[in-house]
């Protein structure tokens, strides 16, 4: 997997003329899977997400508290573009997870994000929806983090209600 995480002051997403989701202070996570991702690289990446300290405690010290310590919010946005590869000038997503089974792992890793935090604190945008995704960045902190590549776990099963 392949996140971009970013601290905002808010964050929204319209799909149309509809807003489906909107946060204030937290984080906007734009989130890439891998085709050959599995459930230990959604642990790690929820990990990330959650723990990751990029905000500052009750005194003002920056780089004390995760999002999670902090008790802020969280918005993801599928994105299958992060394992975009160039051939010349043409894009290629051959590396990102297609169709189904990328919507099924994508709603396993929001589910493990509600499990491990407070699901009222979880928002998502739309999978495979055309998205106008509203930013408003704090600092500005990006930080980019890809999963470790494991070739002896399974995939995710993704039959299980």
């Amino acid at each position: 997997m392949r996140v971009v995480i970013q601290r905002v002051h808010q964050a929204s997403v319209t799909v149309g003329e509809e807003v489906i989701s909107s946060i204030g202070r937290g984080l906007c996570v734009l989130v890439g899977i891998h085709k050959n991702d599995t459930q230990a690289d959604v642990d790690f990446i929820v990990r990330k997400i959650l723990n990751t300290r990029l905000f500052e405690d009750g005194n003002g010290k920056r780089w004390q508290l995760g999002v999670k310590d902090a008790g802020l919010e969280v918005l993801t946005v599928s994105q299958f573009t992060l394992y975009c590869e160039l051939k010349g000038n043409k894009p290629d997503y051959r590396h990102a997870m297609s169709g189904e089974a990328a919507q099924q792992f994508y709603e396993n890793f929001v589910a493990r994000l509600q499990t491990q935090y407070k699901s009222d604190r979880i928002f998502d945008g739309k999978f495979g929806a055309m998205m106008q995704v509203t930013i408003q960045n704090d600092g500005p902190v990006t930080i980019n983090i890809d999963s470790p590549q494991r070739k002896t776990d399974q995939p995710v099963d993704n039959t299980q209600g």
